[in-house]
């Protein structure tokens, strides 16, 4: 269960984050009405698609959950702040999704492991 999660928010976020990269106008349109600038837009694709690498490739995989459920946090306060109420429903399954894979990773692993995941788990 934890490897179909794994794949399921890589290609979520990877999918996700080209979309920001590539300068999609419903992305530029959305991070517009935001009040972000748009290279805020450029930032967060780059952490997602970064973050999505890294759990298929298992690069520092403990710390992109960490970092990918945070990008969630931002994204669910964002759908609150504007009241885009279906937006959030997703965010909040993306985000549970990346809690509990955040939390199976940490669990799995003492923490003299995690430490050198960049040179071992490759």
């Amino acid at each position: 269960m934890l490897k179909i999660i794994t794949y399921i928010l890589a290609l979520v976020f990877i999918a996700s984050g080209a979309a920001k990269l590539a300068g999609l106008e419903f992305e530029i349109q959305a991070f517009t009405r935001w009040g972000y600038p748009i290279e805020f837009m450029y930032f967060t694709g780059l952490a997602e698609v970064a973050g999505g690498l890294a759990l298929v490739f298992n690069i520092l995989k403990k710390y992109a959950a960490i970092g990918l459920s945070l990008v969630m946090v931002g994204a669910m306060g964002t759908h609150i702040l504007h009241h885009e109420w279906p937006m959030l429903a997703i965010a909040l399954v993306i985000f549970v999704l990346s809690v509990l894979l955040t939390k199976d990773l940490w669990r799995a692993a003492p923490a003299s492991v995690a430490s050198n995941e960049a040179t071992t788990d490759i």
